[in-house]
């Protein structure tokens, strides 16, 4: 099964990304009216103080120029994203990154100057400006930061360097989605498969061992062979989040990550110890999974394979719409109009294509459609990406709808609730619906493995990442040995002894975006258990809970992440939710080991 030149696909099945430009040349010259506006944006140096109407507008061209840079580059990014190989596109996204590094180091004197301002005049200037009440919450955090803010030259400094923080990441991107090849293998029907990141886990699904294992063995062999420059890679992005830590003057590289989002360090620490208290259940699973498939020892290949026989339909397409759209009717009538416009005005890019980039996500500008990027298969897994991913996209509309673009974003503390809680009732709607003991088991087994990716392997993932920049502050060196051995530690604290371990499963380490992006997986582990509390309670309490949730989808970041969440009914500073997530895993294995 060869995969499809992006020329070969439908445009309705494209997304559309010639409503944010017609051309490359269009965006282009976005960029360039970006820099002029950054460079005429020194204007504001040296006077920030000097009135609340200058402070005012200063915060005004600022967003008028952000807005401006992040519609270039999410379009030149999104281009490239299409097809990595395409040299044209390679250039624009670099371009758009050089872009945001020129603007940050001529915008890069606002935060040290507004350091400087008292609080006293600040209030002043409040009072006196009804321009600045927009800017609240974002003056909150500023003055919370002036302690991790530099002199004026070593931020410009800093800003001046940005460019290159990204180029660890975007090696491992450039390597991992256009240089390295897995082979192929014989499928099960005796043709040739040409193993993919968009087709690993369907083979990983397969009934068929021996393919499983060869699959497996074809993926991590090709990142053992390059094993010592990924661990150069992963070596260097840990050092860089170290060394930027201790320039800001944080404590550690896991305190400067969760210090934008006002996350207590025992959040990250009481998820961990929440999770390794609920590990005797993960094992009972694996000891289940070993009796279900009826093998004499447990192997990682055999992690992701259902352990219900269930005819695999395809799923096409348009029938994987309706589904999400019966899913979500207990969030409402307006959120059934706003999934409507997605799936009619192309939001999303839908299948695998030659040199497009793996996986899925949500991506756009404030001023552009919320896109959706899949790599959609056709099985039942690719209609709970679609909803996760319209979960995103979802979010981005009713933020942007309700916010000023100051508070247009999302933190990911609060984004993977929003793809969460639509995974949650997709499968509460698909269990209600099972017509007979069989399905109703590969539902549960579905969700057991929700649970399982997300919250355990996720934690595990967040582990890693505290051990790697842990050992980088006490002066140890990442080689490829030291990760593997650690990773591979972890892996067996994790699967428990039933797992039999191998060799290749210790790389993988190696072939994990995420930890590009330090201290970000943890996320997703705590935006599942808040997503499986919101999701029980628009399920048993009704519209009034949806109509929370909905409040909570316009917030963006008009507060910090665990306030906004409050407003969804959910306190993440405590452990309840997680405590309760787990209790919910108990609760589907126990179901699941009653029917198999």
């Amino acid at each position: 099964m060869k995969v499809k030149d992006r020329k070969e696909i439908d445009k309705r099945y494209q997304w559309d990304i010639e409503a944010m430009y017609p051309n490359a040349q269009a965006c282009r010259d976005d960029m360039a009216k970006a820099r002029e506006l950054a460079d005429s944006y020194g204007i504001y140096s040296g006077r920030l103080e000097e009135s609340a109407q200058t402070l005012a507008e200063a915060l005004q061209q600022r967003d008028e120029l952000w807005q401006k840079a992040e519609r270039a580059y999410v379009y030149a990014r999104m281009k490239r994203d299409e097809d990595n190989r395409i040299p044209e596109f390679q250039a624009l996204c670099d371009q758009s990154q050089s872009m945001l590094a020129g603007i940050s180091e001529a915008t890069s004197f606002f935060a040290p100057e507004f350091a400087r301002i008292s609080r006293e005049t600040l209030q002043l200037f409040m009072e006196e400006e009804p321009g600045l009440q927009v800017y609240a919450h974002l003056i909150d955090e500023l003055l919370r930061g002036r302690a991790h803010v530099l002199s004026r030259k070593e931020e410009k400094l800093l800003a001046g360097i940005s460019e290159l923080s990204g180029a660890t990441n975007d090696t491992f991107t450039m390597l991992n989605n256009a240089d390295i090849r897995f082979g192929t293998v014989k499928g099960e029907d005796g043709r040739p498969v040409e193993v993919t990141h968009g087709t690993y886990i369907r083979l990983m699904q397969s009934p068929d061992r021996s393919l499983r294992q060869k699959a497996y063995r074809r993926m991590y062999q090709a990142y053992e062979k390059q094993k010592n420059t990924l661990a150069t890679l992963y070596s260097y992005n840990t050092k860089q989040d170290v060394i930027f830590s201790r320039i800001r003057k944080h404590p550690s590289s896991i305190e400067a990550a969760l210090f934008g989002d006002k996350v207590p360090l025992k959040v990250y620490d009481n998820l961990i110890a929440e999770v390794h208290q609920a590990l005797p259940a993960l094992h009972r699973y694996m000891e289940l999974r070993k009796k279900a498939l009826g093998v004499s020892s447990l192997r990682m290949y055999d992690l992701y394979v259902p352990l219900v026989s269930r005819p695999e339909k395809y799923i096409s397409y348009e029938e994987a719409q309706k589904m999400v759209k019966r899913a979500l009717l207990p969030l409402g009538a307006e959120y059934g109009r706003i999934l409507d416009k997605a799936f009619t005005e192309r939001w999303a890019d839908v299948f695998e294509s030659e040199g497009k980039t793996s996986g899925a996500y949500s991506f756009g500008s404030y001023d552009s459609l919320p896109y959706m990027l899949l790599n959609y298969d056709g099985r039942l897994e690719d209609v709970f990406t679609l909803i996760h991913e319209a979960g995103h996209s979802m979010h981005a509309y009713f933020t942007r709808s309700a916010q000023p673009y100051v508070y247009s974003s999302h933190s990911i503390f609060t984004a993977e609730v929003a793809s969460t809680v639509n995974e949650a009732l997709l499968m509460r709607q698909l269990l209600g619906e099972a017509g007979s003991k069989e399905e109703k088991a590969y539902l549960l087994n579905l969700y057991l493995e929700e649970f399982r990716t997300t919250l355990f392997r996720q934690t595990m993932f967040a582990e890693f990442e505290r051990a790697t920049h842990a050992a980088v502050e006490a002066g140890e060196v990442l080689t490829a040995g030291w990760l593997s051995d650690t990773y591979a530690a972890l892996n067996r604290t994790y699967h428990g002894p039933v797992m039999e371990q191998d060799d290749q499963i210790a790389m993988e380490w190696s072939r994990i975006p995420h930890f590009y992006n330090a201290f970000y997986v943890y996320k997703y582990a705590t935006g599942y258990s808040a997503a499986t509390a919101i999701s029980a309670a628009i399920l048993e309490q009704g519209a009034q809970a949806a109509e929370n949730y909905v409040k909570f989808l316009r917030s963006g970041e008009s507060d910090y992440p665990i306030e906004l969440l409050k407003m969804a009914g959910v306190d993440m500073s405590r452990p309840k939710p997680v405590r309760d997530a787990l209790a919910t895993f108990r609760w589907l294995l126990a179901e699941l080991e009653e029917l198999i």
